[in-house]
């Protein structure tokens, strides 16, 4: 059988206990309305897979209850209602979650600010933030890079145009991401994450990577 050493594994009753929780299932299903009409980029896949993927990295690297609900709901601010929605999502969930998840966006305004400078910020951020943030930014991260991989595969450079910071953002802020989780907790998701983006540069940028965001962009 194949394992994987974790730091801080949950019990599995405590794993049992957050997904049969009441508020774990209100916000699923909170999740799958707040995103309902959404799909991946470039994909006709509903987008609560990408959480759900998420949720579930977050869950295999330990997550709280709390973190677990926030692996959830880490798209919605961003993508689904900005600071509407994280008044919501503090009423309904409470103040510890809707810390989280505000701490994973980008963005909580429309229109979104520039790429350049908003994912440079963000990059930042990440550094200084704290765990319960991290540990849901980084399980965000490795699912994403773990797609535009395998979108590369089967599409190759065609792939670039659907992100607004093209090929050398994209790999920048992937590679950047990287360097943001160095706490014990997130070690083996820094590795796996760190393994993904070192593959994506192999295939699609002669194995170098991009340490500086390009001014060409947004």
């Amino acid at each position: 059988m194949k394992t994987k050493e974790r730091l801080n594994d949950p019990k599995p009753e405590e794993q049992l206990s957050t997904a049969s929780s009441p508020n774990f299932q209100e916000a699923l299903v909170y999740a799958a309305q707040a995103h309902a009409s959404q799909l991946r980029k470039g994909t006709q896949i509903p987008y609560l897979s990408h959480l759900l993927a998420v949720t579930s990295i977050a869950l295999d690297n330990g997550a709280t209850e709390d973190e677990a609900i926030a692996a959830l709901l880490h798209d919605t601010v961003e993508d689904a209602g900005g600071k509407p929605r994280l008044a919501d999502i503090e009423a309904r969930f409470g103040k510890a979650i809707a810390s989280i998840v505000a701490g994973c966006a980008d963005a909580d305004v429309i229109p979104k600010p520039p790429w350049r400078a908003r994912k440079t910020a963000y990059v930042a951020h990440l550094r200084d933030a704290p765990l319960s943030v991290k540990l849901a930014a980084a399980a965000d991260r490795l699912h994403n890079a773990r797609d535009i991989l395998a979108d590369y595969r089967a599409l190759g450079d065609a792939l670039w145009s659907q992100f607004n910071g093209g090929k050398q953002g994209t790999l920048w802020y992937h590679r950047a991401m990287v360097s943001a989780f160095t706490e014990p907790r997130l070690r083996n998701l820094a590795k796996d994450l760190d393994a993904t983006v070192t593959e994506l540069e192999r295939l699609a940028n002669d194995g170098k990577p991009v340490l500086e965001p390009p001014s060409t962009t947004n």
